[in-house]
């Protein structure tokens, strides 16, 4: 399955249905007084929906991101709507006060996505997208600031495979300090990461999923070294990492499967298998060409990618509010390249 704008319809429907869905809503809030005791809502107004404020902000992604691969589709008012009405200086005034009292919010996943969104805000030529980012950018700011705190002062990397795992986060914050060209932090992410994740050896997949993972530890980890080293030293740190991927294209690695679509934690296997597409689309992207991996690589993406989509569009609100985001960073290689692949 490829992105077209049938496809993306669905997704762009499936984000429009909960971005203003308050309820039922699931966060992990710290509450320092009475101002912290407030429908989320008024905590948080402009990342309110979608269970919790991640699914929101990486919802209104999926949209400006959707938005600027199909500028011509039927969906481009609404979704421009949608962003309208939460992208708006006094929303923004009021996440940046909860993030001013509560600097750790949904750190490092959430924040993550706050930054990829104000990357495609950055990369997308459109007169209200620059003012949605002028907008944003207070927020911006304060969470790359908190961002910067928490990765010089973290001793040991967070290596499961939930909201709290390194590697994952630090791909997407990586990504976006190459769109806005913020050097310091180029630098601090690939210090970490190499201080965290070069000299790891011989992981086993066959003990993952650890338990209701939606990011691979191990392939999330591949992915981000295969940002910041070159394509020899890539498949040099590979063969010492992962050393058990085959060269004769046998059954590597298979889909993890759902018994019960409506279980929220269940679904993250959905997001495991979309995850896991794009993560080794990324590895295979950062290897030589001719290396004798690849074709075992390709062919396993593939078979992920083929049952994660098929399951991305779900009509339980388990799936429905967020699996269309995993489904759009995998269609639109969103981790590959800064521009979009020729449809």
């Amino acid at each position: 399955m490829k992105i077209n704008q049938t496809n993306a319809a669905k997704f762009v429907e499936l984000v429009l249905n909960c971005i203003e869905c308050e309820y039922p809503h699931s966060n992990i809030y710290w509450l320092d007084s009475n101002e912290d005791v407030k429908p989320p809502r008024e905590l948080t107004p402009a990342f309110y929906g979608c269970l919790d404020w991640h699914s929101a902000v990486h919802g209104h992604w999926l949209l400006a991101r959707l938005a600027r691969y199909f500028p011509e589709a039927a969906f481009i008012a609404p979704v421009k709507q949608a962003l309208e009405k939460s992208l708006t200086a006094a929303n923004i005034d009021r996440e940046v006060a909860y993030f001013q009292r509560h600097p750790s919010f949904e750190c490092p996943y959430g924040v993550a996505w706050l930054l990829q969104l104000a990357a495609e805000l950055h990369e997308w030529d459109d007169v209200n997208a620059k003012q949605w980012r002028i907008a944003l950018q207070p927020l911006e700011s304060l969470i790359a600031d908190n961002l910067k705190h928490w990765l010089q002062t973290l001793i040991i990397p967070n290596r499961t495979g939930m909201h709290q795992q390194t590697a994952f986060a630090l791909g997407l914050i990586l990504d976006w300090a190459k769109i806005t060209e913020n050097t310091d932090f180029i630098n601090l992410i690939e210090h970490k990461a190499k201080l965290f994740y070069l000299n790891n050896k011989n992981y086993s997949l066959r003990f993952e999923p650890l338990g209701y993972d939606f990011i691979s530890p191990c392939l999330a980890q591949a992915d981000l070294m295969r940002r910041i080293l070159t394509k020899t030293a890539f498949a040099d740190w590979l063969n010492t990492f992962l050393p058990d991927i085959p060269l004769d294209n046998s059954n590597w690695l298979k889909p993890v499967e759902v018994d019960n679509s409506q279980d929220y934690l269940q679904s993250h296997f959905y997001g495991l298998n979309l995850s896991r597409a794009w993560m080794i689309e990324g590895i295979i992207s950062g290897l030589p060409n001719g290396d004798r991996r690849i074709k075992t690589l390709d062919n396993t993406a593939d078979i992920h990618r083929q049952i994660g989509l098929v399951n991305a569009v779900s009509e339980h609100y388990a799936g429905s509010h967020w699996l269309g985001t995993f489904a759009v960073y995998l269609t639109t290689s969103r981790g590959l390249s800064y521009s979009f692949p020729t449809l």
